[in-house]
């Protein structure tokens, strides 16, 4: 499957969407909501899911499932 899932603030909600999408799959009031939507569809998709503040930085990436890991990398 293609795309990351990426979870992000926008214009007073908070989204999910899959990378190359142009719009966002799902929206929610709360952060934690959008986070649970996007990890159930980075594991269902198998690839990474990446979490963003507020202010667009990333605050955390996971990588599903979790043996594709990159273990070897410092950080």
């Amino acid at each position: 499957m293609k795309g990351d899932v990426e979870t992000y603030h926008e214009n007073g909600t908070w989204k999910t969407k899959v990378e190359g999408n142009s719009q966002a799959s799902s929206t929610h009031d709360t952060k934690d909501e959008a986070i649970t939507k996007g990890r159930e569809m980075a594991v269902d998709r198998g690839v990474e899911h990446i979490i963003r503040n507020m202010d667009g930085t990333i605050s955390e990436r996971n990588t599903y499932p979790r043996r594709r890991d990159p273990q070897d990398i410092p950080g």
